[in-house]
């Protein structure tokens, strides 16, 4: 049975996907918006972290406390706009390893090109969130679950910040197994496959290329 796709709706993130939306937002702001939702994101992605108790010692007592157990985490951002999110998610995670699978979109076909995968040694013993903006036709997402897949990888979820209805059904098809956490599920794709309303090419917004 697919897993059901985790829609964040706290307000906070509500918020800064609006601002990331308007086409007003220069590429500064922009960035900072994407790590600020990230990070956001991260809490609830990380929520099934196993956790142990451990004793310290607090100015008070000897108490007892918990810690993240047993657990090793690894971000892997699609290129090139997934690497927006990861300084984020280090913030709050960063014993993280990082990972990188290169795409970019054929124009005239809007299918995706690999073109570079670099992984962590022991990235088959490791959870596994797969980073990128934008889940369009979710073409790019389903190639590069499929070489996580190939390298032994198991438990992998995948994050985005704005999701299109077909992507969301085109990844829950081939991947029933991975989680999805997205920021805003949107109306749809238009003729050119960009999400409607979307926010534009998130990675041209990102460092300011066109």
């Amino acid at each position: 049975m697919a897993n059901k796709p985790f829609i964040m709706d706290h307000p906070l993130i509500q918020h800064k996907v609006t601002l990331l939306r308007d086409k007003n937002t220069g590429s500064k702001e922009f960035r900072e918006l994407i790590n600020e939702v990230a990070m956001l994101m991260c809490y609830e992605a990380t929520r099934d972290l196993p956790t142990k108790t451990v004793e310290i010692e607090t100015p008070i007592c000897i108490a007892k406390a918990n810690v993240i157990s047993g657990r090793k985490i690894a971000f892997v951002p699609i290129l090139r706009a997934g690497l927006g999110m990861v300084d984020g998610l280090l913030q709050l995670v960063p014993a993280a390893k990082v990972g990188h699978i290169g795409m970019y979109r054929d124009h005239d076909t809007c299918e995706p090109v690999e073109y570079y995968c670099k992984l962590p040694a022991d990235i088959e013993d490791r959870d596994i969130i797969v980073l990128d903006p934008m889940l369009a036709t979710g073409g790019s997402a389903i190639d590069a679950i499929d070489q996580l897949k190939a390298h032994g990888c198991k438990n992998i979820k995948f994050m985005c910040i704005i999701a299109a209805p077909e992507g969301i059904e085109a990844l829950t098809a081939k991947h029933p197994d991975v989680q999805i956490y997205c920021g805003a599920l949107d109306e749809k794709l238009n003729e050119n496959k960009y999400i409607v309303p979307g926010l534009g090419d998130a990675g041209d917004r990102i460092f300011g290329t066109k």
